[in-house]
């Protein structure tokens, strides 16, 4: 009750919910070039989700997981639809959900197991993964009404219906942790029975334990938050795939013309985050993003970003590594520490990169 009245309320002033103002990159966040300038440890068609094994880095790309070598990709293993999300585990074991509606569980030993339905839905838009302990696999679900491909119609039409999931490898002993969630689009292990949540839609991190409703730890972030990992070196580390805008937002809240633009416009046109930067006059375009003189300026509103952000301890943001409006390597969903470095998915980049840890911390 008391929810219902505060949205209206904020419906009513503008704010809260219904505001449409974006936080600056400041601080923290202040922005630099160090992802567009990092090492490019393998030119990847669309990566999505990094993980590592304990022998090597993996890497999911359309259909195929692969392994990243110093000599380059080795294909692990290959489906018979795309890689929505990957996890895998000191000992070996994989963890790998498919477009079609299916987790895959593979062991060093060859055995292969099978996870078809969450409750009583099918295993759809999993959006991410992760292992814990030997028995324990947490699910995030990001929609139990769409595909994951269609997270762009999901985001602007502001939908909360994703869910977190905890189930064995062989899919007995299921339990829905959270429900009502806006797009969990990545999870992390804390301590104890915590989980670190990325609800994407509402631009946050969220904190899942004892049964109890999300705890907001993170909020009204500048981008929206991918995938999260736990640093070895303490902390988190947590990739952002879009920025936030303030036309988009606008267009989120007026539903009339919001229809208009979904039916009648390409979705590749539609006026929303993107994961690669502009390439076509067709696509939609705000005056401060045009060219002069043959240059897109760093600072122009933009659609697509390449953002990755180190938290500390308390999930609070020490320092961050940027591709800019007139950058190439858009689209970070994921990023894992690999060793003395950190790897960085750009899935519009068609890249991974190797972060220097120290970058941020030196140019601060």
């Amino acid at each position: 009750m008391i929810g219902a009245l505060k949205r209206r309320w904020d419906a009513f002033r503008g704010s809260g919910e219904a505001a449409v103002t974006i936080p600056s990159m400041d601080g923290a966040l202040r922005p630099n070039r160090l992802i567009e300038e990092a090492e490019l440890v393998a030119a990847v068609e669309a990566p999505d989700d990094l993980a590592h094994d304990g022998s090597s880095p993996l890497v999911s790309t359309g259909r195929r997981i692969c392994r990243i070598t110093p000599a380059g990709l080795e294909t692990l293993a290959e489906f018979g639809s795309a890689v929505t999300a990957l996890a895998a585990a000191p000992s070996g074991r994989i963890a790998a959900a498919l477009a079609e509606g299916l987790i895959v569980v593979l062991d060093p030993d060859g055995t292969r197991r099978t996870v078809a339905r969450l409750g009583d839905g099918p295993a759809t838009c999993v959006t991410a993964l992760c292992i814990a302990g030997d028995d324990t696999l947490f699910v995030a679900q990001g929609s139990v009404r769409r595909a994951a491909a269609d997270w762009k119609r999901d985001l602007m039409e502001r939908r909360s219906d994703g869910a977190v999931w905890r189930t064995m490898p062989d899919g007995s002993g299921q339990e829905r942790i959270a429900a009502a969630l806006a797009w969990p689009l990545g999870i992390a292990a804390g301590t104890g029975d915590r989980l670190i949540v990325s609800e994407s839609w509402r631009h946050r991190l969220v904190a899942l334990s004892g049964g109890r409703a999300p705890e907001p730890v993170l909020a009204d972030l500048p981008g929206y938050p991918a995938r999260i990992h736990p640093d070895p070196a303490g902390g988190w580390w947590l990739a952002l795939f879009s920025p936030r805008n303030q036309i988009i937002e606008f267009i989120q809240r007026e539903p009339a013309f919001l229809g208009r633009m979904m039916e009648e416009v390409d979705e590749a046109y539609w006026a929303a985050p993107s994961l690669k930067p502009s390439a076509t006059f067709l696509e939609p375009l705000q005056g401060g993003a045009q060219k002069h003189l043959g240059m897109l300026k760093p600072w122009a509103p933009t659609r697509s970003y390449g953002l990755v952000v180190h938290l500390d301890g308390r999930l609070r943001p020490t320092r961050s590594f940027h591709s800019r409006a007139d950058g190439t390597r858009h689209g970070i969903m994921t990023v894992l520490p690999v060793g003395d470095a950190v790897f960085a998915a750009a899935k519009g980049g068609d890249a991974v990169v190797a972060l220097d840890r120290g970058d941020a911390a030196r140019r601060a």
